[in-house]
């Protein structure tokens, strides 16, 4: 059964239909994959502190982990376009992301636990590049901007999905271990597809149909350099929704069952905004991701005001922030690179993005207990100052391609 190799004779029209199926299936392994850690991640502080860690010795782990789910996205995705061996990667990345965590409900230590929260940061990096690769084949044909908003829609599913099973497992009376231990479930039905995916799809590469390329050579253009700078900054600027929520809990500003509603609140913009505004990068090119960020870069103003309205307002802002930032942002760097260097352009995207946002997150946290307007201030203003490189990152493109054609 192959729905896209080159054996399968497919016409144009047969592999437009086929790229969806393989956009959709990644969508669906994304969903459970999602419901697993994130469903995770939504206990390991408080599994942490059972064990008697401080406060700032969680934030030490979880932070290491962040850096090295981002530091080692670069390596995978070089390793990856060297190799040539795209599933190999993903589905090592996928193992060890995926079952590092029911692997929790066995850990008698905190070491242990702390290893293995590590492990599943580093399973996702080295899983992320390849795959996203992968898509930007399927993604080519319908889309990239629609594709890869399908496949952040699927994604933000599972990730709301994850911490409500959380919820209600606990609050049937089951212990933190039965919690990690249940989702050894949504684990094996993701690898289960991701398997039935790899079967049907032995070279997804085949689904990017040949079209005259408008980049070349062994660099990065131009246009990738200004993007990864306008990115960044969008990072740096951004907010941790843990902040916003201690924000919500410090100053009372909601009932503590609400800060969760908000945040699954969150998530569901997040998807609806990956589908509308993948589909505005489709037809506007970078200039969706402008018109995203004068949207959302108001989201401290509210989130951080007095009262649950602004909050609310605020976590709706940060939410089409995100979902612009998941779908659109991936789809840029599947077209501002070449195929053989697709995974690398993502590695590398995705390492300086990550580290951007420690950095942003520290800062902010910092100036947060300072002055809370001089926190909102840095906000607002690094979001805005990410503008200008957007415009030249599309400038730079759009004369690449004039040269190309002339």
């Amino acid at each position: 059964m192959m729905f896209g190799s080159k054996k399968s004779g497919l016409q144009p029209a047969k592999v437009f239909d086929s790229a969806y199926l393989f956009i959709f299936l990644f969508g669906i392994v994304s969903l459970f994959s999602d419901m697993t850690h994130e469903g995770a991640r939504s206990i390991t502080g408080p599994y942490l502190s059972s064990f008697g860690l401080s406060a700032a010795a969680v934030g030490i782990i979880a932070g290491f982990g962040e850096f090295i789910g981002y530091g080692l996205r670069f390596v995978s995705g070089y390793l990856s376009d060297k190799t040539r061996r795209y599933w190999l990667v993903t589905g090592i990345g996928y193992a060890i992301n995926l079952l590092s965590v029911p692997l929790l409900a066995l850990a008698g230590r905190w070491e242990v636990v702390a290893f293995l929260m590590i492990l599943e940061r580093a399973g996702r990096a080295i899983r992320n590049p390849a795959r996203d690769a992968m898509l930007s084949h399927a993604t080519s044909e319908v889309g990239h901007g629609k594709g890869f908003g399908i496949h952040e829609a699927l994604d933000q599913i599972g990730a709301t999905t994850g911490p409500l099973i959380i919820f209600f497992v606990l609050l049937s009376g089951a212990t933190m271990r039965h919690a990690f231990a249940w989702l050894l479930l949504p684990a094996l039905v993701a690898l289960s597809i991701l398997l039935f995916t790899r079967i049907g799809y032995p070279n997804p590469q085949t689904l990017e149909v040949s079209k005259k390329e408008n980049l070349k050579g062994a660099h990065f253009p131009r246009a990738y350099w200004f993007y990864l700078v306008a990115a960044s900054l969008i990072a740096t600027g951004f907010v941790d929704y843990p902040l916003l929520a201690f924000h919500f809990q410090k100053l009372d500003v909601m009932q503590g069952s609400l800060i969760a509603i908000y945040y699954a609140v969150a998530m569901g913009v997040d998807a609806i905004a990956a589908l509308i505004f993948g589909s505005l990068y489709d037809k506007i090119g970078i200039r969706a991701l402008i018109v995203a960020t004068l949207v959302s870069f108001a989201f401290p103003l509210f989130a951080f005001a007095d009262g649950s309205i602004f909050a609310l307002v605020g976590v709706i802002l940060w939410g089409i922030g995100m979902g612009a930032q998941e779908s659109i942002m991936r789809a840029v760097i599947a077209t501002l690179s070449i195929k053989e260097k697709r995974a690398t352009a993502y590695g590398f995207f995705n390492m300086v993005y990550g580290i951007a946002w420690f950095i942003g997150s520290s800062i902010f946290g910092i100036l947060y207990t300072i002055s809370l307007p001089i926190a909102i201030g840095f906000s607002v203003l690094l979001q805005l100052l990410a503008l200008p490189f957007f415009l030249l990152s599309g400038r730079s493109q759009d004369e690449k391609v004039a040269d190309i054609q002339g």
